[in-house]
């Protein structure tokens, strides 16, 4: 059979609470629901770390932060590692890569031909810059674009231009089936936005999260560099000069993610127009989510729940349910040997994820019109938060988070574990890790936690002293 193409819309920084599809209200998101309605959405993905260049690391390798090299922001992929450019070119694939890359290191925005990494396996990486989140592109002559903070225009603003270049990519004549990356930088910071979506939402308008006054946090999501007082909610403000700083900040947002909407109507429209729409697996995801204000938190990469749960929907009729959801629990590292068996190639004895393909087809646990088909029993729903800038790990199922935090970003010592019920507290505000109601629950998961990483060999020294200990 002929190979698929596969268009992946890969965004910043963005919540599941954005989208209709994710239940969301407060922006219309049709061009991307669409592609939730015409095929699958999974509704426990998780990252397996809540920043960027980690992140970013799992998905192109299928592997954890520790054994990929990129562990931290601005560290460099291993030399070694096989990204997903590779792979599918090994399939036959014409394979290109455009916007934020974030896995070459320190340069800033150095373009692939600068920084050394030479795309990493992606052919066609003229637009590939490593770091950055520039609201202009100015294309020279006979150079790479000049990238700049100022607000662009409906051509030159960033997500509007990586996705005419998209558009340039799909409409090109080819006899080989092709792999894109489109890497949007928005909706991270700045939140800024070009018009008329930086007037489209009022911040009148904008809900404040119930939890963004919470009195007492654990000690980490206080403190840390990623903390509630390293944030933009001074306690020297009072509480309606804080509520109006978020809600100007929450207008925008949602203005960036309507522009990411638009452009992803606009590659949509590109590809039916050419006629291979149905011939193309379509993902859309992001690399970690955004609190937003809950907790009184803006940003990522502490443990709550929101910055680790973020949308991930996969559109290919010919070969997916349509209409989808999948119950299940997936993750990033689990992505690229998912998509090497949806083009029928074998995932190479490296990748450390898992083949969530049948869950996909249809022959897993996808439920659709009320009816659930269970398919691989042995599949663990879990999700393991993997070390990153700082040693933490835990791990997500259906119903409870549980983690463990050691040293913060400046040596001092965190010691506020937590568990918290899913189930009956989405909010996440009360700690159960000290219960003695849930001491089995926390027992049991500690396991699940401790038998990954001896399973994975992970190297102690990167996780808490409560998990090292008993490895």
């Amino acid at each position: 059979m002929n190979k698929p193409n596969v268009l992946m819309i890969y965004t910043d920084q963005q919540s599941c609470w954005t989208l209709g599809c994710y239940g969301g209200t407060l922006i219309d998101t049709p061009h991307i629901d669409r592609i939730a309605a015409e095929g699958v959405r999974l509704n426990h993905y998780f990252v397996n770390s809540a920043v960027c260049t980690p992140s970013r690391g799992c998905m192109m390798t299928g592997r954890y932060p520790s054994f990929h090299g990129a562990f931290r922001n601005n560290k460099p992929l291993g030399a070694n590692e096989r990204t997903l450019g590779h792979l599918f070119a090994e399939q036959g694939y014409d394979t290109a890569y455009m916007g934020k890359w974030h896995l070459d290191g320190d340069p800033y925005p150095g373009f692939a031909s600068e920084t050394g990494g030479q795309g990493r396996g992606f052919a066609d990486h003229r637009y590939m810059f490593n770091r950055g989140h520039f609201k202009e592109v100015l294309e020279q002559a006979q150079d790479h674009p000049q990238l700049s903070e100022e607000i662009g225009d409906e051509r030159t603003f960033m997500t509007d231009w990586l996705a005419d270049k998209a558009v340039e990519y799909i409409t090109q004549p080819r006899d080989k089936p092709f792999l894109l990356v489109v890497s949007i930088p928005d909706p991270h910071t700045p939140h800024t936005v070009r018009a008329p979506y930086d007037q489209m939402y009022d911040p009148q308008e904008m809900p404040i999260p119930e939890t963004f006054h919470e009195e007492t946090l654990p000690d980490w999501a206080e403190n840390d560099q990623w903390g509630r007082k390293k944030q933009v909610y001074s306690s020297m403000d009072d509480l309606e000069q804080q509520e109006e700083r978020l809600r100007k900040v929450k207008a925008q947002y949602c203005g960036q993610v309507k522009c990411i909407d638009d452009n992803v109507g606009k590659m949509l429209d590109a590809l039916q127009k050419q006629g291979v729409l149905d011939d193309t697996i379509v993902v859309f995801t992001s690399d970690h989510g955004e609190y937003m204000g809950e907790h009184g938190l803006r940003g990522k990469n502490n443990l709550y729940e929101t910055a680790y749960r973020v949308p991930f929907l996969i559109r290919w009729p010919s070969g997916l349910r349509v209409a989808g959801i999948v119950d299940r629990v997936v993750t990033s590292v689990d992505v690229l040997p998912t998509l090497l068996r949806l083009i029928g190639a074998a995932p190479h004895d490296r990748i450390q994820g898992r083949d969530a393909s049948p869950f996909l087809t249809g022959d897993g646990s996808v439920r659709e019109a009320g009816d659930t088909i269970d398919w691989a029993a042995e599949w663990a729903d879990e999700a393991i938060i993997h070390p990153n800038d700082v040693p933490r790990t835990g791990i997500f199922t259906p119903e409870f988070e549980l983690a463990y935090v050691g040293k913060g970003w400046k040596g001092g010592l965190f010691k506020d574990h937590i568990l918290f019920d899913r189930v009956n507290d989405p909010l996440q505000v009360n700690n159960l890790f000290n219960d003695p109601d849930y001491s089995e629950v926390v027992e049991q998961l500690t396991q699940r936690i401790v038998l990954h990483h001896r399973r994975l060999g992970t190297d102690p020294q990167v996780l808490p002293g409560a998990i090292a200990e008993l490895l």
